[in-house]
């Protein structure tokens, strides 16, 4: 068998922009997504599989804020755990019928994944992450007295709430995750960048109302799985510096060093490339073989390394 693999799904794998969202959008592409799993399979890798939660995270709480006189609405960690399900639901059903075209060894298991923070993080003191919904002013402050929200202004789209993004420290479920990939079933976990939860005193979790980057929690799950590649799937076939300038450059095979040189310049939007990058660099720098920054549809030829940003030591 060739690497191991861990695929990294960004959210254009399962919804577009302008796509209302409803089941049969997200299953058309990730049945799409799963093809090119088969790709990678027939090819002899082994696969695990993480993916983002954005667009579906934002519909359920958006369903809570219009049901709310009818229906409690739930905290954003359940809201998180309901996405883990339905996503994971998808495209292990689909990647199952994919695969078992070909293979009836190979077993397809969605794990609800909880992902543990520290209750201490800076992140809790600065919340940063937009959530849900836009609202007006008016329900922007009322949110801000009534429930203690952090609302943040977005110029010519309302006002949005936004949450702690505090970092990943360790996957709960690490060993049922590790003991299921090394037994070659191809795993989906760590959904939406996992289920924040903190420890408490006596041991038991809790969970809290935050976001995870979720590339910077696939470069934890890689590197729990003992994963040869993190592969971050995006909605372009490389990354580039001096991006929509007259000197853009794509690039192509870099180190580590060179990496964190760009990322330190700015050379990543935030809230984009960037965490991309960062985790890329974080597995590598933690003993990851290499980390590949490429589309879907490019994938397999970024293996073969014939296109993709390629990270290495």
């Amino acid at each position: 068998m060739k690497d191991k693999i861990l695929i990294a799904l960004g959210g254009n794998a399962l919804l577009q922009a302008g796509e209302k969202g409803t089941d049969q959008d997200q299953l058309k592409h990730v049945k799409e997504t799963a093809h090119h799993f088969l790709d990678i399979i027939k090819e002899g890798y082994l696969i695990s599989i993480t993916h983002g939660n954005g667009p579906q995270v934002g519909a359920i709480l958006l369903q809570n804020e219009i049901s709310k006189k009818t229906i409690p609405p739930m905290p954003l960690d359940i809201c998180g755990a309901q996405t883990q399900g339905f996503i994971g639901y998808m495209i292990q059903r689909l990647t199952f019928n994919q695969i078992t075209k070909q293979s009836d060894d190979i077993k397809v298991a969605s794990i609800l994944t909880q992902v543990l923070v520290d209750k201490e993080d800076e992140a809790f003191k600065n919340p940063s992450k937009p959530v849900g919904p836009y609202y007006t002013k008016e329900e922007a402050e009322n949110f801000k007295t009534e429930k203690n929200w952090t609302m943040m202004e977005q110029i010519g789209k309302g006002y949005r709430r936004c949450v702690p993004s505090p970092e990943p420290l360790e996957i709960i479920e690490a060993f049922s995750i590790k003991t299921l990939f090394d037994q070659k079933v191809i795993v989906i976990s760590c959904g939406g960048g996992g289920i924040p939860v903190i420890k408490n005193d006596d041991g038991t979790l809790t969970g809290v109302e935050a976001v995870i980057d979720k590339d910077k929690t696939a470069a934890v799950l890689a590197k729990t799985i003992e994963a040869d590649i993190l592969m971050i799937i995006t909605d372009v076939e490389k990354a580039y510096i001096n991006f929509h300038k007259p000197d853009q450059k794509a690039l192509g095979n870099i180190t580590v060093k060179e990496a964190r040189k760009y990322l330190d310049e700015g050379q990543f939007a935030k809230g984009s490339m960037g965490p991309k990058v960062e985790a890329a660099i974080r597995f590598v720098e933690k003993g990851g073989k290499k980390s590949i920054i490429t589309s879907l549809e490019n994938a397999l030829v970024a293996l073969n390394g014939k296109t993709g940003t390629i990270i290495t030591r």
